[in-house]
């Protein structure tokens, strides 16, 4: 027990690595899209996840825009519980027929305008998900999908990027 106690006071804490060189374009896509948002809305956009049937890979990846490496508030990003205060629905996985009632409450609960994004492949294709008894498809059969993230799971960084590409092609119709 002795052992153990005098190694852990003399062993060096554990920490994440310094950020790499993909540091620098996280920070460039991060405030393109900080600027598009502030023109486009004068205020952040506001983000509601929701999970149709996955594995929970693209959610840990969704979930790491709030750790402390990515960070995503800096960029005028927030998540929301409530769909009826979200610019942006962010849906995960197959839609299994148990989530199908419940994905499109939760499309019909946000306010116009309002962009669904489909993220990892499951969620755009129904991945390896196809052929279950249990699924009723890709997102774009239950509710009308304006972006598709392909990824098994995406990175951050490419979530991102689509959200770029979202309100650029927003700004280009208004």
């Amino acid at each position: 027990m002795r052992t153990l106690l005098l190694r852990s006071l003399f062993a060096r804490p554990v920490t994440i690595a310094a950020p790499s060189a993909e540091n620098a374009a996280l920070t460039e896509v991060g405030h393109a899209l900080e600027g598009r948002i502030r023109r486009l809305y004068g205020r952040s956009l506001t983000i509601r996840e929701v999970d149709a049937g996955s594995c929970n890979g693209c959610e840990l990846e969704i979930h790491a825009l709030n750790n402390a490496v990515y960070d995503c508030e800096r960029f005028g990003l927030r998540f929301a519980a409530s769909p009826r205060h979200c610019d942006v629905l962010m849906v995960t996985g197959p839609v299994t027929r148990n989530m199908k009632v419940a994905l499109e409450r939760t499309y019909a609960a946000t306010p116009d305008p309002k962009w669904v994004v489909a993220v990892g492949d499951c969620a755009c294709g129904c991945g390896v998900f196809e052929d279950s008894y249990a699924v009723i498809g890709a997102v774009d059969k239950v509710v009308p999908v304006d972006l598709h993230v392909k990824g098994c799971p995406p990175r951050p960084i490419e979530l991102l990027r689509g959200l770029v590409a979202l309100v650029d092609k927003a700004t280009a119709k208004g």
